[in-house]
């Protein structure tokens, strides 16, 4: 029986892909320095959920576990770094995934890879991705179902044309690559949205967020309305989970 919409259940999953438009160095520092601080400050010293991080590997952002204050000093972070980022927005349709991703969570998560990569091939000799470790989801062999879908909707948009795109794909634990937690809070600003319909986060980074598109908004689809840009932003109308209040 599906349990979508219970309490401690999404009704979304998202993908998203970080650019970055500073040396990935410097970004990475920032990120770290902002950790190492937030690990070290007394006034985190007694926080459950740092100190759990702390003691097991080292302490990392993630958003969802994080306190509001961690989140004030993470925003004003990312707000710091020149990036850009693309989301795709799942909703999670009970009959959809059945049937077309035979109920199989790895064949859903590919199936989304292929839309964030398909308008990249051809456009770079070579991509290089670091992925967020997702059990399954991300062996190599479930990403390259994703690229091979990819191509097919490359091959399909640009028939006769060659994708020449060589994919490398690093899949990565958060603690080791900290450019990943900074994805994780840009994706988790989008799904408070959908969620909550609470837009505070999404609107204080937005001029990070260049596309989000609501893959299975089919009624928004027929005119183009499920892409969401700096132009035409989010707002608690994209609220999908009905129990929950809309935030003003």
């Amino acid at each position: 029986m599906p349990i979508i919409s219970q309490e401690g259940v999404s009704c979304t999953f998202i993908l998203g892909l970080l650019k970055l438009h500073e040396p990935l160095d410097a970004a990475r520092k920032k990120v770290i320095l902002l950790q190492d601080k937030i690990a070290n400050d007394p006034y985190y010293a007694k926080v459950p959920s740092i100190l759990k991080k702390r003691t097991a590997n080292g302490y990392y952002l993630h958003a969802k576990d994080d306190i509001p204050e961690v989140r004030k000093e993470a925003f004003e972070l990312i707000r710091s770094i020149n990036c850009s980022f693309e989301a795709v927005v799942a909703r999670k349709i009970y009959y959809l995934f059945e049937k077309k991703h035979h109920g199989n969570e790895s064949e859903f998560y590919a199936d989304l890879l292929s839309h964030l990569l398909k308008n990249r091939l051809g456009r770079f000799d070579r991509l290089v991705l670091n992925i967020a470790e997702r059990k399954r989801c991300t062996t190599l062999n479930n990403l390259q179902k994703g690229m091979d879908k990819a191509l097919i909707h490359y091959q399909t948009r640009h028939p006769g044309k060659m994708q020449i795109s060589k994919v490398v794909f690093n899949v990565q634990k958060p603690t080791l690559e900290p450019l990943l937690n900074v994805a994780d809070y840009l994706c988790w600003s989008i799904q408070r949205v959908f969620e909550k319909g609470e837009t505070r986060y999404y609107d204080y980074i937005n001029d990070k967020i260049s596309v989000v598109w609501d893959i299975y908004d089919f009624a928004g689809a027929i005119n183009g309305r499920n892409y969401y840009s700096k132009t035409r932003m989010l707002t608690e109308a994209n609220c999908i989970n009905e129990k929950s209040p809309k935030m003003h």
